[in-house]
């Protein structure tokens, strides 16, 4: 699942849709490509960004749901929250410089 999910988020279009995703979930394919053309210049056409869709879907970062004959695209974070999981941060202190603070000559 990490290697599908760093693929997904190695392409700056797809990471780019999701932020359209994070300003606006439950997006048709039509809207995210307006988007994308109009906030972005992103000349991309409807296919290019299903494909882009298809890759974020994969890896879990959208859900897709159909009503009617509409899908809507929403973004899902859980995957994000794995890898912080996997490999969490832990407060460190900065180490302490030794010679004390430079200074600065005029």
């Amino acid at each position: 699942m990490a290697a599908d999910l760093f693929k997904a988020l190695a392409d700056p279009t797809r990471r780019t849709i999701l932020d359209e995703l994070t300003e606006k979930s439950g997006q048709t394919l039509f809207e995210i490509c307006s988007r994308l053309s109009m906030k972005h210049q992103l000349g991309i056409s409807r296919q290019g960004v299903s494909q882009h869709l298809a890759v974020l879907e994969a890896a879990g970062l959208v859900e897709v749901r159909r009503e009617g004959r509409y899908k809507f695209h929403d973004l899902n974070t859980a995957p994000l929250r794995q890898i912080t999981e996997r490999w969490p941060v832990s407060e460190q202190p900065e180490p302490s410089d030794p010679s004390g603070p430079e200074e600065s000559a005029p």
